[in-house]
């Protein structure tokens, strides 16, 4: 089977040197990946394995599922990490909640992540949509396990209420890094705001599951880690994913250190020890990456 590096257009190595072999993964065989091709350009929905150029999608794609992105395709925060392009939205469509649950019907999915990009301009930062997606999707598919990956909503308790109260199985945020890197990595992202969202989630509604991802190798240190973790089981934050910072392109914040696949294991399982329920780490482990399979404990 041919291998290859999974990324649109590779990122520059710290040293400028060429990009470490475990970057390297075997292509998909099978149609699956022209059929979710397809079927996210008919039904015109966004995810967020395109717009923030995914290094799993090949694989995700050819497994027939898909990480949707609502809202649009344009973010009102210029996060220096992310692909995803910046500016004025386009107007919320009222439409896509259906679009997306006809999606998730033909790809079979048993388990649906839905994440945004963040809309500040949106009163409620757009909560109410991810309802309307959350019903739309059980509407069609009673019985399903729906995950969300929100936004901060600018710490708005309303906002984050109203998609407590959809009652999602998951409810993820990313913290994404280390509090001192903050201000260059997540731009008006506050460290304090997204811990805060987590330990609503988890305190108003002790069933839902929470989850945290992580990027490393954005120039964090393993105490500066460490501590995120810890700060993450005190608000009994469940689910962990910590995986590769690869820069999109040479304008994002460049890597400043590949981290090997050893250290990831090694990690992780310092993390079990700490008490999160689920740990998965890995160079191409993002935070939707097998979603089913990371809450069902079979990771």
């Amino acid at each position: 089977m041919r291998s290859l590096t999974v990324l649109d257009s590779p990122p520059a190595a710290p040293s400028g040197g060429r990009l470490p072999s475990w970057l390297k993964r075997p292509l998909p065989s099978g149609n699956g990946n022209n059929f979710t091709a397809r079927l996210i350009e008919d039904l015109r929905l966004e995810t967020v394995c395109e717009s923030a150029r995914c290094p799993n999608k090949p694989e995700c794609w050819s497994r027939r599922t898909a990480t949707f992105m609502i809202l649009g395709n344009i973010c009102t925060r210029p996060c220096g990490f992310c692909s995803v392009p910046k500016g004025e939205p386009l107007h919320v469509e009222a439409d896509e909640p259906a679009r997306l649950a006809e999606a998730a019907v033909r790809l079979g999915l048993k388990h649906v992540v839905i994440t945004s990009v963040t809309r500040d301009d949106l009163t409620d930062g757009g909560a109410s949509h991810f309802v309307a997606c959350i019903a739309a999707v059980r509407a069609r598919m009673p019985g399903v396990a729906v995950e969300v990956l929100t936004p901060d909503f600018l710490g708005d308790t309303s906002s984050i209420d109203i998609v407590i109260d959809a009652n999602p199985e998951v409810f993820n945020h990313n913290l994404e890094t280390v509090p001192r890197l903050y201000r260059v990595v997540r731009g008006r992202a506050l460290y304090q705001r997204s811990l805060d969202l987590l330990a609503r989630v988890k305190r108003r509604a002790p069933h839902i599951v929470t989850k945290a991802g992580l990027m490393l190798g954005i120039g964090e240190t393993v105490d500066e880690l460490f501590d995120v973790l810890a700060d993450l089981r005190a608000i009994q934050c469940e689910v962990l994913t910590l995986g590769q910072y690869l820069a999109p392109t040479l304008k994002h914040i460049p890597v400043a250190r590949f981290v090997p696949p050893a250290e990831f294991d090694s990690i992780a399982a310092k993390a079990r020890l700490l008490g999160f329920k689920q740990v998965v780490a890995g160079p191409f482990v993002r935070s939707s990456y097998h979603a089913d399979q990371m809450v069902s404990g079979e990771q």
